[in-house]
Order: structure tokens, then sequence, then C-alpha cells
């Protein structure tokens, strides 16, 4: 069933109005949406990581709406919400992923009806949530964007206590600055995020996935990289239009790598990356020629005119490149390998 744009419109202010504040954590978690009164050309779908809120793709989200795109970034259930949790009294996280899925799908077809192509994007596990999208919706999903993919953690040990455990996890960092959401959870309500991971990584090596662009970061010591090199390989041989990008362990940018709030001072990278992937036709293979090009000291407008870029975004990319990017990245995720 097709919703209208007016009745979307209305759909939005209903969701910020059940959204009031001494129901929230606080106003950074409230659903932040960025929308033109018209469709755009695309619509972008954003969804924040666990036990956090929408403030993590509040400046990636304003980057795409500058741009002439809409913007959702919904709150997810069970975030957000006052309370005195503890160990005690833990936050209402689901403990079922399909109330993940229902939400998504739901937020979908609202997308839908704000823009000719979606655009998907998750940090941690909604980034495990937008991949799960590109793989079973395909054909409605024009970009996925996976910032930091929860696909495992970085140490085994803690994927093993996610399978057996039902206890109380408190967050090492969770007084960090720019931590507006929960400081703690059951490990079950991570374990749902495992196992879908478990499965997208099955899925994707016999299904085409939307293309897909992967960000990394060699300081995350939250997250497995192997195993996001490991799904990327997949996905890239259903679906050569991926990219995949590590930032090198000399720049420091953590697990949250969204916003300065958080632990990334160079947030206009990932802002960079993500407007050139989703404005861009390149194959990853484009892709990797391009980066060594770049490396190798070729004048831009070279590259540009042979591999047809757009002007803007690959200039700015380019640029980036030039000051930020290691090619041993390429080599080490080629699926040739």
């Amino acid at each position: 069933m097709e919703i209208g744009i007016g009745k979307t419109v209305k759909i939005l202010e209903q969701v910020h109005q059940s959204e009031s504040t001494p129901k929230l954590k606080n106003e950074a978690c409230r659903s932040k949406f960025f929308i033109y009164p018209y469709s755009t050309s695309k619509v972008c779908l954003f969804l924040h990581g666990f036990t956090a809120g929408p403030y993590q793709f509040e400046p990636l989200g304003k980057a795409f709406f500058n741009r002439g795109y809409n913007v959702l970034i919904p709150l997810q259930p069970g975030h957000g919400l006052s309370g005195n949790w503890n160990r005690q009294n833990p936050p209402p996280l689901p403990t079922d992923i399909q109330i993940y899925q229902q939400f998504v799908l739901k937020w979908l077809q609202i997308a839908k009806t704000l823009g000719q192509q979606v655009v998907v994007g998750g940090l941690s596990t909604g980034g495990t949530l937008a991949a799960w999208l590109a793989l079973e919706h395909p054909q409605e999903i024009e970009r996925a964007l996976l910032f930091a993919p929860f696909l495992g953690s970085r140490y085994l040990l803690f994927d093993w206590l996610l399978e057996i455990l039902p206890i109380y996890f408190e967050w090492f960092n969770k007084d960090a600055p720019g931590n507006f959401g929960y400081k703690g959870f059951r490990l079950q309500a991570l374990q749902i995020f495992l196992k879908l991971a478990q499965k997208i990584s099955k899925q994707s090596q016999t299904c085409v996935s939307a293309p897909t662009l992967m960000v990394c970061s060699e300081a995350d010591r939250a997250v497995s990289r192997s195993k996001q090199q490991d799904f990327f390989k997949t996905i890239v041989k259903q679906q050569p239009k991926s990219w995949y990008y590590c930032f090198d362990d000399s720049l420091h940018i953590e697990h949250r790598m969204m916003t300065k709030l958080e632990d990334n001072d160079y947030e206009e990278l990932v802002i960079i990356l993500a407007k050139a992937f989703v404005d861009s036709d390149l194959t990853w293979v484009q892709f990797q020629q391009m980066a060594k090009r770049v490396a190798q000291g070729e004048v831009y407008e070279n590259i540009k005119r042979e591999l047809n870029l757009d002007s803007q975004a690959s200039q700015q990319l380019s640029a980036m490149m030039t000051q930020h990017f290691g090619c041993q990245h390429l080599e080490c995720i080629n699926p040739s390998k």
C-alpha cells in the first residue's frame, strides 16, 4: 500500500510528538528528519548504533540534506528512553531481531514516499541492519553505507560470552564525551545482532546485494576487521559497484566514527566518502585504480576524465586519498586473492 507524501509528513509529526522530552533520555536521542516539502531524487535512511541514538547521523544527514536529498534518522526500538537503568533494571532493548527488521522495513516504505531512490546506512549494529536490508531488498535500495558494521567482536571471547551468558555489561567508555545513549545492556540484546551477522555472511555468498560502501578503521577496537573484510569480499564478487575503505591507525578513528562529539576528529572524511560513493558509479576495480593513481601523484584531471567522475565529490575524494589513504588497505581485501 502506497503512502502519499502528505500522509508521510503527518507520520513524521506523530513520531516527534510521541518522543516527548520526559519520555526520552535527552533531546539528542529524538528522531531527526531533514525533509523538503517534496520528493527528492534520493532519500537517505540512517540507522544509529547499539544503545546510541539518531544524534550519531546528524552531521552526515545534514550533508546529504544540503545536497538536495531527504533524510530520515529514526530512533530505534527500545533506545533513548529515560529511566534509572542499571544492572538490576537494564534498558528495555529488544531481544528479538524481528522487532528491528520490522522496524527498518516500515521505515523503508516511508522513505520510498520521499525519494526516487533509497540510500540506507548504519553504524555498528545499524550497519548490520543496513547490510541485511541491502541483501533482502536489493531492488529497493540504491546504495548501502556500512560504517564499522558489527559482524563480530574484535575478541572471539566476547562473541563466546554473547552466546552463553545472560549478564549485564557496561561499556568501558560509558562516560566518554558525546555518549548520550545507554551506559550498559544485557548481552542477549546484542546477541541477536551476532546471529544476524552470521546469517547475512552466509547469505552474501549467493545473493546479490545493493551496491555497498564499507568504511572501517584500524583503530576500531570493538569489532572484527577480518570479518568485515571477508564480508566485503563476498559482497563485491556479486556486486562489483561496492567499495571498501579503511582509515589508518594514525588517525585514531575509533568505533564511533560518525561525529566529532564521539570518537572522530575527522568526521568530514566520512562525509566525503559517503557522498562520493552515493554520487558515483565507479566499480571496486575502478576505485582501486583511482586510489593507486592518486597515491602515485598522477594529475587529478586525467583520472577524472578517464573514469568519468563527478567533479565535486571525486575531487574531494582525491584530496582525501592524497592525505590519508594507504594502498595496503586495497591489497588486503582483493577478492581475487
